[in-house]
């Protein structure tokens, strides 16, 4: 998986139109803040011990990722 940033949605387009690729989930720059502040808070605590299914689909509901790019 693969992390690509635009400027715009039609440079994202033009990108698809040039490229064998498909296109996946497209967030906000605001969402992927969202997003990584509760993905990584606590990633280098000494008791880090990662998350459940239920734990990221909870964090992904939280930040109103719910198309089914995001249903594990």
């Amino acid at each position: 998986m693969n992390m690509q940033f635009f400027r715009s949605e039609e440079a994202l387009s033009e990108w698809l139109g040039s490229q064998d690729a498909t296109r996946g989930a497209v967030l906000s720059l605001s969402t992927l803040w969202d997003l990584s502040q509760r993905w990584y808070h606590n990633r280098l605590s000494l008791d880090y011990y990662g998350r459940t299914l239920e734990q990221v689909q909870q964090i992904f509901k939280e930040i109103k990722l719910t198309s089914s790019f995001w249903t594990m």
